[in-house]
């Protein structure tokens, strides 16, 4: 990764055209071939960018240019297609390159496979007498996050999102409508469990008979950011 941090322009030339005038801006230059120009403000996104696969090639100003004050090119130009990234460097204020590996990607916390895994350790969220009779119940469409059982004995299928919409309680109306077919199952309850719940999907859930169930995430590992609060 190459930082440059330096007063410049950038002009975009191919299927569109683009300019930004002169300002102070940061240059990100990376190993898979891409630039980004970044200003200080205006969010994560860059004003300006080359995505990869793309070369970079530094000259020096032509007279024209160096009487204007630039002391530096670089042509950014895309090698499946004639866009190009032209910036004009007039001071640069820092320039340092960094090697950063190999980045092992995002692991997200809070998804569907952790709260699958918390309401099965914590079964009796659902309500008192509730046990588990497995994780990932295999249907002949696919797999119902949790089964379980009430304190009557009766089958309850819980499905699990992060956020709660209508496609939700669809798939789970299509995994009752199986199962309640089954007479070694049946009757099968449905419980739509999430940490957000739409307006329009707990009123479809609640008119199909399905028992709506907001999830604390952050409570069910254990987190209390109580310490966090100021009353």
């Amino acid at each position: 990764m190459r930082l440059v941090i330096a007063r410049c322009s950038v002009n975009y030339e191919g299927r569109l055209r683009a300019h930004l005038p002169q300002a102070t801006r940061l240059l990100l230059v990376k190993a898979d071939g891409s630039v980004l120009v970044h200003s200080d403000g205006g969010s994560y996104k860059p004003l300006n960018w080359m995505s990869p696969p793309a070369t970079l090639r530094t000259t020096e100003p032509t007279e024209e240019l160096a009487a204007e004050g630039v002391v530096q090119v670089w042509t950014v130009q895309a090698t499946k297609s004639d866009d190009r990234l032209i910036v004009h460097l007039f001071e640069i204020l820092h320039d340092s390159s960094h090697e950063l590996g190999v980045d092992p990607g995002l692991v997200k916390d809070g998804v569907e496979s952790d709260l699958q895994r918390l309401l099965a350790e914590q079964i009796d969220l659902l309500g008192d007498g509730h046990t588990l009779v497995r994780r990932e119940y295999m249907t002949a469409i696919g797999p119902v996050d949790i089964l379980a059982r009430d304190a009557t004995g009766g089958s309850v299928a819980v499905e699990l999102k992060r956020r709660g919409d209508i496609d939700g309680v669809e798939q789970l109306t299509r995994y009752l409508e199986l199962m309640n077919r089954d007479p070694l199952l049946a009757p099968v309850r449905g419980v739509y469990a999430a940490q957000q719940i739409k307006p329009q999907a707990r009123t479809l859930a609640e008119d199909r008979g399905i028992r709506c169930l907001t999830l604390d995430y952050d409570a069910m590992r254990g987190v209390d950011d109580a310490e966090s609060r100021l009353f």
